[in-house]
Formats: C-alpha cells, sequence, structure tokens
C-alpha cells in the first residue's frame, strides 16, 4: 500500500479516502501528507469536481464565519481581510534560492534554507482543529496544449471557495493525468484567527517561492493575492516554466474586439494593478476572455493565446453605472459573488467610486465603522478599502467571450502595454515593429505604485512588462524571451502602448476620460486590419485626427475636438527623454546580460527625438509631422 495514502486514511471520511485513491500519483499523495503532517490538520477534505462537494465548501465558508451570508441579494457574501492584510506584499514575499545563486537585484529572495526552516517553522501545527482543504486546479482549458495543473493545500474554506470562482476545477485532469504528471504546488494557513475569523499575526506573513520544489508557501495571510496559490503566486513558477519550454507566461487580458462586418480580433494587454486592465477588459459591446494572466504559444508560427483562470478578483473602487456598465450590472444583481473588504449596511454591500452616497456606519475591514473612525496611528479609515475585491465567475458576464475554454486558443492580432504616465507618452500609440514595441512599451512600461500593493502610494517605478512582481527569472531573460518570441511567428501581433493616465502639462488635469479608452482599442483593432493610417513620430504610430474624431462619434456618440487631439497627442521631447535616462538607469543598475537590442532600440528613440528637438521644439504638435 502506498505509504502516504495509509498515513492520511485516518484524517480521511470514506469517500475523500476514495477520491485521493482515484489519482494514481504518489508525488500528490507524497505532498498532502507532508503539508499535513507539518500544519497537523485535523481531517482533510478532498474536493473533486463534483457539485455537492463545490456545494459543500461554499457552505462551509459561510459556516465558520470566514464569510457572511447575510446580504439582501441573493448568491452574494462578504468576507473581511482585517486592517493589516490589504494588499499584496512585497516585504514579505521572497524567492528562495540555493546559496550560491543570485536572482536580479530587483527582486525579493532569501536563502532557501533559511526560508524553508523560516516558514515550515510558522506553518508547523498552523491548523490544529481544523481542515486541511484539497484542491486540483486545471490552469488553462482542460485536455490543451497550454494546461498545467496545480494542487493546493489550505486550511481556509474562502480560500478554497474563491478558487471555485477563479479556476476551473482539475480534479478530472489529475485522475487522467498519470503517476508522472507535474504540477504545481501551493501549501496555505490562515494562521491565528481573532473571533472576526480574520488573520492576527500579520507581522508574521510570509509568502515564500520555493522555484526548485515548483511550490508556494504563504501563511498567516487571507488576502487572496498572497492566499490563493495560483493568482500571483504559483504565476512565478509558471514563468520559469515558460522560460525553460519557449513560450511566455504574462500579466495580460484578453479580450475580443469587434470590427467591420462583426470580425472579432483578439487582443492582449499587460497593466498593472489599477491602471485600467480590468475596465479596458470589460469594454461594453466588446468580449472579455480574461483580465488577469495569459499563456501564450506559438502554435504552428501563429500567437495563440489562453487565460489561465476563469474568474475575476477585480478591483471594485470606481466601479459604477456609467463608466463600468457590464461590471456593475453583476455585482448589484443576484448570483454568486465574494466581496472582500467593502462597506456593509442592511445588508447592501458599498464601495468607494460606486456613484452613490455611502452610509455614515457599517461594518468594514475594521469592524465597526462609523465616519470619522481612526486607526490606532490617527489616520482616517475609509467606508471600505481602496483595494477592496469582487470575486466572480467569467460565466456570469453577459460578453463572456464563447472561446475561453477552447483548448486551442485564439490568435492574436495585437498586443498593448499601459501604465500610469503622466506626463509622457501619448494616450495610444504604436510600434514600429515587434522589437520595438516590445523594448518601448514593454519593457519601458512605467507606472506608480497603487493602493493595490501594500506600502507607500504614487512612487514611479518601472514595472517591466507589468510583471515586476511576478518575475522568477532574470529580467534580462524575460526580456530576451519576448524578443525571441515574436521571431517565431509568420506574422506578428502588433504591439501597442496606452496611457490612460496622462495630464495636462499646464493645470494637472487628466487629458483622457474613462471611456476614452473604447476609442483608442477601435483605433487599434482597425490598424490591425491596415484600415486607417497613421502619423510617424518618434515614439511610434499615433491616429490621425480625422480618423479619432468619426470614432468618437461611433464610439462614444462624442464631438472630438482638434484642440483635445494636439493636447493629447503632442509628443513632449524632454519629458519622454527623461523617460528614456529612467528606463536605461534602472536596466544599468538592476539587470545584467540586457539583450543588446534594448539599448539599441531606446538610442534610436532618444535620437528621434533630439532630432525632432532641433526642428520643432520640446513641445511637438501631431500636425508637425504630417507636413
Amino acid at each position: 500500500m502506498n505509504p502516504y495514502i495509509e498515513a492520511l486514511e485516518p484524517k480521511l471520511s470514506k469517500a475523500d479516502y476514495k477520491k485521493l485513491c482515484a489519482i494514481d500519483n504518489p508525488n500528490v499523495h507524497e505532498f498532502i501528507a507532508k503539508g499535513s503532517d507539518l500544519c497537523h490538520a485535523d481531517k482533510i477534505f478532498i474536493c473533486s469536481d463534483a457539485a455537492e462537494d463545490i456545494a459543500h465548501v461554499r457552505r462551509q465558508a459561510i459556516a465558520t464565519g470566514e464569510e457572511t451570508a447575510t446580504l439582501t441579494i441573493e448568491g452574494h457574501t462578504v468576507h473581511f481581510d482585517g486592517e493589516y492584510d490589504q494588499g499584496r506584499d512585497r516585504p514579505n514575499t521572497k524567492y528562495l534560492v540555493p546559496r550560491g545563486i543570485s536572482l536580479s537585484k530587483a527582486l525579493n529572495q532569501i536563502d532557501r534554507q533559511e526560508g524553508l526552516a523560516e516558514v515550515k517553522g510558522l506553518l508547523k501545527d498552523s491548523m490544529k482543529g481544523r481542515t486541511m482543504i484539497v484542491r486540483f486546479i486545471s490552469l488553462g482549458p482542460p485536455n490543451s496544449l497550454f494546461t498545467i495543473l496545480g494542487l493546493q493545500c489550505t486550511d481556509s474554506w474562502y480560500v478554497a471557495h474563491s478558487e471555485d470562482l477563479l479556476y476551473r476545477s482539475g480534479y478530472g485532469e489529475f485522475v487522467k493525468a498519470g503517476p508522472k504528471s507535474d504540477f504545481l504546488r501551493v501549501l496555505h494557513s490562515a494562521g491565528n484567527l481573532n473571533d472576526d475569523m480574520v488573520s492576527v499575526d500579520h507581522q508574521k506573513k510570509r509568502i515564500y517561492i520555493d522555484n526548485m520544489d515548483n511550490t508556494i508557501y504563504s501563511v498567516n495571510t487571507q488576502y487572496a493575492g498572497n492566499s490563493v496559490g495560483f493568482k500571483k503566486l504559483a504565476f512565478r513558477l509558471a514563468i520559469r516554466k515558460a522560460n525553460s519550454e519557449g513560450w511566455l507566461a504574462e500579466h495580460m487580458l484578453l479580450m475580443g474586439v469587434y470590427g467591420k462586418g462583426g470580425r472579432k480580433t483578439y487582443f492582449a494587454g499587460a497593466f498593472p494593478s489599477a491602471c485600467g486592465k480590468t475596465s479596458t477588459a470589460m469594454l461594453p459591446g466588446e468580449t472579455i476572455l480574461g483580465d488577469d494572466i495569459a499563456y501564450l504559444r506559438a502554435v504552428n508560427s501563429v500567437a495563440r493565446a489562453v487565460n489561465v483562470e476563469s474568474g475575476i478578483f477585480g478591483i471594485i473602487k470606481d466601479v459604477n453605472p456609467d463608466d463600468d456598465q457590464l461590471i456593475y450590472k453583476v455585482l448589484t444583481h443576484p448570483g454568486e459573488i465574494i466581496f472582500s473588504n467593502v462597506l456593509v449596511k442592511d445588508g447592501k454591500t458599498y464601495w468607494l467610486g460606486m456613484g452613490s452616497e455611502l452610509p455614515k456606519d457599517g461594518i468594514n475591514f475594521s469592524g465597526a465603522w462609523f465616519e470619522g473612525k481612526k486607526d490606532e496611528n490617527g489616520n482616517e479609515v475609509p467606508a471600505a478599502h481602496k483595494n477592496a475585491r469582487y470575486a466572480v465567475a467569467l460565466k456570469a458576464l453577459e460578453n463572456c467571450d464563447p472561446e475561453l475554454n477552447n483548448p486551442e486558443g485564439v490568435e492574436l492580432g495585437g498586443i498593448m502595454y499601459g501604465g500610469r504616465d503622466a506626463k509622457a507618452y501619448v494616450p495610444v500609440q504604436q510600434g514600429f515593429d515587434w522589437c520595438h514595441g516590445i523594448v518601448a512599451y514593454g519593457a519601458s512600461l512605467e507606472t506608480e505604485t497603487t493602493f493595490a500593493t501594500i506600502g507607500k502610494e504614487g512612487v514611479p517605478e518601472i514595472n517591466m512588462m507589468s510583471i515586476q512582481d511576478f518575475i522568477s527569472i532574470p529580467l534580462g531573460q524575460n526580456i530576451r524571451n519576448n524578443i525571441e518570441f515574436g521571431k517565431k511567428l509568420k506574422k506578428a501581433p502588433l504591439v501597442f502602448g496606452v496611457n490612460y493616465f496622462l495630464k495636462d502639462k499646464d493645470n494637472g488635469d487628466y487629458l483622457n476620460s474613462p471611456q476614452d479608452k473604447h476609442v483608442w482599442v477601435k483605433w487599434m483593432e482597425r490598424r490591425v486590419h491596415g484600415e486607417v493610417d497613421a502619423i510617424k513620430t518618434p515614439t511610434g504610430w499615433i491616429p490621425k485626427y480625422e480618423d479619432l474624431r468619426v470614432l468618437f462619434k461611433e464610439v462614444l456618440n462624442k464631438n472630438y475636438s482638434k484642440e483635445d487631439y494636439i493636447k493629447q497627442f503632442t509628443i513632449r521631447v524632454p519629458e519622454n527623454l527623461a523617460k528614456i535616462e529612467r528606463v536605461t538607469h534602472f536596466y544599468q543598475e538592476n539587470v545584467s546580460d540586457i539583450p543588446l537590442e534594448l539599448f539599441g532600440i531606446l538610442y534610436l528613440q532618444r535620437e528621434r527625438l533630439n532630432k525632432a528637438k532641433a526642428t520643432f521644439g520640446d513641445y511637438i504638435s501631431p500636425e508637425s509631422f504630417t507636413s
């Protein structure tokens, strides 16, 4: 008899024992057994793909108090993470690196043996008196070239419930996969909980990634970005797998954009958190295939992509009926949704920027809340957290793309990169070729830190391909992988840079409205099919006024003035030159083994800007480039 199953049998019901035995993989049994032994779980629940198992997880999340179901809308529940567990925790998220090996200086790392000893010490006996829930996940559609299997052991029913909404069940895939199949592993414990079922040992929060063993360890945290292992944590392991196998794992949305004659063109898009990623993926009239993580492969020399997930863990701040019609409708109607860190009053949920007045009191992440409440540091506690979230299955959205579970993925027509750039880049531009787009828009992606990550907000930083927090290979190698990927393709997707956060250099007002992004996306779709011309500038191809004027009327029924066009698409030479210097400095200081193409492309961009400056001055109207 398998010694690991034998050790687990006393903690399993007869049904769970049978479910586990159906998986003929001793590595699965070993991981569960060692995790149970370390954490000292009283019981083990094996969650299969069966509807009764999934329903049991949801019931237990409510029964334990990790979620409350006292909301007035059917299917809605709410979870609170507490005051100190409200975002990805950079300082306490580290790579376990063997002695003598070092990753890029930009990555947080710790000696592997030291880190394992620390995190296993924190996990020891953490599940006493609790049930270990075992979840089997299929990352990407089942039975696909893209499929990666994942296994998570957790003591949080909220975490297990979140996985039902965010991922495809993978128990059946594990049963079919056989004894030698590979899989990613996650071991998580919420740690000590208070009466509100909130993790209390926040100072002992640790999220460690073991590259050598394809394992994530997470303890003393419930926030889904730190605890739902197949969000951004196992993503780091997938990046390493992609690096060794010649494909790309990317922090990208996937969407279908309609064009003339009802055609649909698929786009991928990389945006750091709180930079417009989900709202772009959910544009009304288009289809959403994914809003967070995509796998890209060159299949018969064609770029194809899948959504790793099947749900959305989205930021709810500023979701309102005017700017986000589709998701607002879902969030205010019956259906299975987990809200986290919102305000609850009389069974209703409220969040910042929802377009209606908020109550003066209620329950939120800080407990009983009232207007003017202060935290222990004297700071006013907001009604809801700025990083409050919702978890919902994509199939709940009326514009969910029918190709979501296509095992062959979808063919990409374009890729967009967008950050928070108040000063330099225009709202939308197209790279001169694949390599220029990857370097000038992807590797040079610059943003500001936001509430989605614990720490100071508003700090400018390079966020390469929007993957900076998750990269697990040398940064130079990641750029090289992206450049080489394009060389495998018969026709590479067009690469675009978008910037929804450009400000007027005189008064500091935003030059884009939230709805304008729909016009930029429609322009990109027409560029893919060669239906509109563009103006060549030092930083890329930009739209012509006449084309945008037509699109603003068609898409938003708005009149678009020449004055707005000139303000938005003026090339700001000093700001662009300063941007190049920041990007160059970042790579010189933090990255070794940088592809020569990066510095070459940045050098040429600098030369083009200086040449244009000599002719037209510091601030160049787009009309200057048409003569």
